[in-house]
């Protein structure tokens, strides 16, 4: 079978730095060009330091990228091939798609592992590979969400009943995902829905049968001026801690990152180091559901969707 019979995928993340050295060049991408100030490059670096010294993101993400291989080929062997392309990385989407040109391949699915469908993530991400592909005249379709996936609301729900079983029986689960700017969601982006999908179906089958057992923050805001979406989960971690009462006692906040699906700096530092330390000053039990990263059934649930697309 030749590549023009066979089906490019290409699947996408954030990407990280793999080297220190490589921690400024990213962190000028992820700016549009511009660097840093010596002090906020200081400060990703020192998160950076907290976590051990740099993200597992490469390596999670690389094995993203065999397991959906692994299970496409067990669907329809030797028909598709996947590749990697990043935002802020190398390897970047668009060497992603020049490979595949000089491959030969003619059809493209995207993928993004990412699950909760956004124009300024996932249609960004998806808009890049079919920029780069349309001079080239190759088809390109996508999965360009997969926030009610049933493999993946099952992986957080069966996680999240196992944690809640070692806290406190008065524990608020708070489902995050990174916040984006006010003015996307203004413009009627449906990403806080898709996250209150994800939430809702998860609380359903962990058994939250209140809904004052869970709520939904946001975290990671990126330090621009403009606002961003919120509630923020560190100021929600303190309106808990500050305000618990006999009518509501709560004595434990479990975490379910549910918008994202690797272990990296935003779970690692933001949630694991800050939020458990906010947490601490409450006196609040803190925990975390586990991130899918390359989880067999999940990934093979993707597979299907990606064949399907």
């Amino acid at each position: 079978m030749s590549n023009a019979q066979r089906t490019a995928v290409v699947v996408m993340a954030y990407g990280t730095p793999r080297t220190k050295e490589e921690i400024l060049p990213y962190y000028t991408d992820i700016r549009r060009g511009r660097p840093p100030t010596d002090e906020a490059l200081q400060d990703l670096i020192n998160r950076y330091e907290a976590i051990g010294g740099l993200s597992p993101l490469k390596k999670l993400t690389e094995d993203q990228r065999d397991a959906l291989q692994r299970e496409l080929d067990a669907i329809q062997p030797g028909h598709f091939q996947v590749f990697l392309g990043l935002k802020h990385a190398t390897p970047f989407v668009e060497e992603a798609v020049a490979e595949i040109v000089q491959q030969g391949f003619t059809r493209i699915v995207g993928l993004v592992l990412a699950p909760h469908y956004s124009s300024y993530s996932i249609g960004q991400y998806m808009g890049r590979v079919r920029e780069a592909a349309a001079p080239h005249g190759i088809e390109v379709t996508g999965v360009e969400s997969w926030a009610r996936n049933d493999e993946f609301i099952n992986f957080l729900a069966t996680d999240m009943k196992k944690k809640l079983a070692s806290l406190p029986e008065r524990t608020k689960v708070l489902f995050t995902a990174h916040s984006l700017p006010q003015r996307i969601i203004d413009g009627g982006d449906p990403y806080p829905d898709e996250l209150r999908a994800t939430a809702e179906l998860v609380a359903e089958r962990a058994g939250l049968t209140r809904w004052s057992q869970w709520s939904i923050a946001w975290q990671s805001a990126g330090r621009t001026p403009e606002p961003w979406i919120g509630p923020d989960i560190l100021e929600v971690i303190d309106s808990i801690g500050t305000t618990r009462t006999s009518e509501e006692p709560i004595d434990g906040v479990l975490v379910s990152a549910c918008g994202f699906v690797a272990d990296h700096l935003e779970v690692l530092y933001d949630l694991d180091i800050e939020a458990a330390h906010r947490a601490d000053t409450h006196g609040l039990a803190f925990a975390r559901t586990a991130c899918v990263n390359d989880d067999a059934k999940v990934m093979a649930s993707l597979a299907r969707m990606v064949a399907n697309a």
